[in-house]
Formats: structure tokens, C-alpha cells, sequence
């Protein structure tokens, strides 16, 4: 008796806790790690090399992850071609999709009805689809465009927007037909928000300083945000009402209403942010500076940084988001 009650302490203890979880992806060390909301280590988990993106599974249990191979886009080289699969209540990879020919997978998204994963590739800039159950591609698209970057399913994934960012335009695909349709952007589009009733796609354009609204519609950009300095990653508050970005040039995360299409309000952070997420009630806006290995968390209705995560030296953290665990 008393050895089966040691072994189930010890299972216990060993076990992650539930409740709010920081999960920040390492880009310089090719991994994931899990933080308590305070910034304390919990757990590192090894994926492929240089992380850029992920999404997780309908469930919230599975992260999805773009094992790029390089560092920034700029750079040159054939770098990874998978997709890191993390459970993250038993903090550990499980598994890897390979995309084989395709490399450099960078944006991604679940489609949650069907279970398809969106992964755009760099090399060649091609949209590649991925049946998550079966770790299979299903079907493959040409971008027509030139390093494509961030992808977004519209609504109900009957189109996917890529956002190719060598060309200033935006690739809207048909999932049925591969039907492509180019969208003129600003200078150098990455990431994307949709809004809550499929409507509308805010696209951040990091070198023209604005943010393109698509008409999805009827795939043309309607209006233009005009916003701070390099907008890299964008998110939309539960409530519809708030765009918050973060801005690489600038150095602040910003905030925009979403009906005046007016700027509301910034933040300035100590460092360049290259991500930017929410947490699910909006309350918190997370946005890392990869070159300074620092997470910083901004309260979205104070309006000012009320934390700072410090990842390990080197670690490049990018993506960052915070997880209910079950």
C-alpha cells in the first residue's frame, strides 16, 4: 500500500498542473517552451529547426508547428520541410508531417470542420494542404506570388489567403477549384486577421506602414488603416471591436478600432516585436522581441506593458500564447 501511494505522489507531481500556461516558440533554439504566466520554465520540448509558426488542434491538446530551417526570410538556403506535431498536456513532440519537396513551411492554419491544415512554403511559394489525420498532403496551389509567408482560412475555408510578401499582393485561393485571384497589398503583407463574421481580412503590411482590408466577398481591398511602423502580426479582441498589432520599426504594440478604422492607441516596448497574440478573453496581448529573448506582455485595456518573460540567451522566442491546459 504504501509503495502504491509513492508511486501515485510521485505521478502526481510529475504531472503538468492545469490552469493558464505561456507556450513560446524558441526560433534560435528550434523548440517550444512552456512558461507559467509569471515567466518561470516549466517544460522544453524540441521541434525542427527554426520554428516560425503554429496553430493548435480544435481541442487546444495538439500544436501545430512550421519547422522553417532558417532564420528570417531573408536569408538564403533550402531549410526544413515538416511540420512538428506537440502535445502539449504531456509536453512532447509526437509526431511530424513531412511536406517532401515543399521547404521552408512558414504560415498555418486549421481549418477545425475538416481537420485540413493550411501551410504556405516559401520554396517554392506554394499553399500546401494537409490532412492532419492522415499526416498527408491532400492538395497543393501555385501562389503566384514571391515569398509567401502567412496564411488565413476565410470563411467557412472555401478560400485561403496567402500573403505574399515579395510581390505586395495576396493570394486568394479557391480550396475547390485552385482558382487564384492576386489582391494588391501594401509593400511587404505578413500577417492577417479575419473578422468575426468572415467579412472582412485585415492584412498588416510591414514596410508601407498600413493595414489593406479585403472584401472577402468579393476578394478586393476595400480601405486602409494607416498605422505606426513595420505591423508584422495582427489579432482582433473577442468583442470584434479592437485590432492589436505589433509594430517591428516602432517598437510598440498598437491598437486600432475596427470601426472607425482609426488608431486608438500604442505601447512602447524595449524591443523590436516580430509576433503578436492574444489571449483568448483579449485581456492580454503578447508580443516577443526575438532579438532581445524577451516575451512582453501588454494589458490591452491599460494599455502598458504589466510583464516582461525572458527566455534563455539565444532562444529567439517569436509566436507566444497563452493555454488553459485541461
Amino acid at each position: 500500500m504504501l509503495r502504491l501511494f509513492g508511486f501515485l505522489l510521485a505521478l502526481c507531481l510529475s504531472a503538468p498542473a492545469a490552469g493558464p500556461v505561456m507556450i513560446v516558440l524558441h526560433k534560435g533554439a528550434s523548440s517550444m517552451g512552456f512558461y507559467t504566466p509569471e515567466g518561470k520554465v516549466l517544460a522544453t520540448v524540441p521541434v525542427g529547426a527554426h520554428p516560425h509558426e503554429m496553430v493548435l488542434s480544435a481541442d487546444g491538446r495538439l500544436a501545430y508547428v512550421s519547422d522553417n530551417g532558417t532564420m528570417r526570410i531573408e536569408e538564403a538556403g533550402t531549410g526544413g520541410n515538416t511540420v512538428s506535431i506537440v502535445d502539449l498536456v504531456a509536453r512532447k513532440k509526437i509526431g511530424e508531417i513531412s511536406l517532401g519537396k515543399f521547404h521552408r513551411p512558414h504560415g498555418l492554419d486549421l481549418d477545425h470542420e475538416t481537420g485540413v491544415l493550411a501551410v504556405s512554403t516559401e520554396l517554392p511559394d506554394q499553399l500546401v494542404l494537409v490532412d492532419v489525420k492522415t499526416r498527408r498532403i491532400v492538395k497543393t496551389y501555385d501562389t503566384k506570388g514571391k515569398t509567401s509567408h502567412m496564411v488565413a482560412w476565410g470563411p467557412g475555408a472555401r478560400w485561403a489567403y496567402v500573403c505574399n510578401s515579395s510581390s505586395a499582393n495576396v493570394a486568394a485561393i479557391e480550396r475547390a477549384t485552385g482558382r487564384v485571384k492576386l489582391i494588391p497589398a501594401g509593400e511587404r503583407p505578413e500577417g492577417s486577421v479575419l473578422s468575426h463574421d468572415g467579412r472582412l481580412l485585415y492584412v498588416v503590411n510591414r514596410e508601407s506602414h498600413g493595414i489593406t482590408i479585403i472584401d472577402t466577398a468579393k476578394n478586393e481591398a476595400v480601405g486602409e488603416i494607416r498605422t505606426g511602423k513595420g505591423p508584422v502580426r495582427i489579432a482582433l479582441t473577442p468583442d470584434g471591436r479592437t485590432l492589436v498589432y505589433a509594430l517591428m520599426h516602432d517598437r510598440k504594440v498598437e491598437f486600432a478600432d475596427a470601426a472607425t478604422r482609426r488608431v486608438t492607441g500604442q505601447v512602447p516596448l524595449g524591443g523590436q516585436p516580430v509576433s503578436l497574440g492574444l489571449s483568448s478573453d483579449g485581456k492580454l496581448a503578447f508580443a516577443s522581441a526575438q532579438d532581445d529573448d524577451t516575451v512582453y506582455v501588454v494589458s490591452v485595456g491599460e494599455k502598458k506593458v504589466i510583464r516582461q518573460i525572458r527566455t534563455a540567451k539565444a532562444a529567439a522566442p517569436d509566436p507566444a500564447l497563452q493555454i488553459q491546459l485541461p
